[in-house]
């Protein structure tokens, strides 16, 4: 897959809406963000968000602003661990966590990778998930 590309672009897409759709009515809203680093925002019904980036995976905090096309800003955000690219199902575990005070797994500002390492078989992961090999 070409860097920089339409597809290339849109495969995170696919990640965050299976994530969004796992999180079920917790989740108001979401939209995707493709430059550098790809990220998405799945905004949660109790006014607080998830943002993930192709760097530094998933982090939670309060809502503060955001849209498709601008990044998002939280409020008393913290990173949920787990790697650039958890399951679905262990976002879900980890935010619940998190909620409950504890998450062994959380970590300061993490970086498992940088958005130009185009070539470290991180967009095949995403494939799967584009191509629906990969479900909740």
């Amino acid at each position: 897959m070409i860097p920089y590309s339409e597809e290339w672009l849109r495969l995170p897409a696919a990640y965050a809406a299976i994530v969004a759709r796992a999180l079920g009515d917790e989740a108001a809203t979401w939209w995707d963000d493709p430059f550098d680093p790809r990220d998405a925002t799945i905004c949660l019904t109790d006014g607080t968000a998830l943002v993930w980036d192709e760097e530094t995976g998933w982090r939670h905090g309060g809502f503060v602003s955001g849209r498709k096309g601008e990044r998002t800003v939280l409020s008393g955000m913290c990173y949920l661990g787990g790697g650039v690219l958890p399951e679905p199902a262990r976002v879900v575990e980890s935010l619940a966590l998190l909620r409950e005070g504890g998450n062994a797994d959380a970590a300061d500002r993490p970086t498992y990778r940088s958005f130009r390492d185009y070539d470290d078989g991180f967009d095949a992961l995403l494939a799967h998930y584009a191509e629906g090999l990969v479900t909740a």
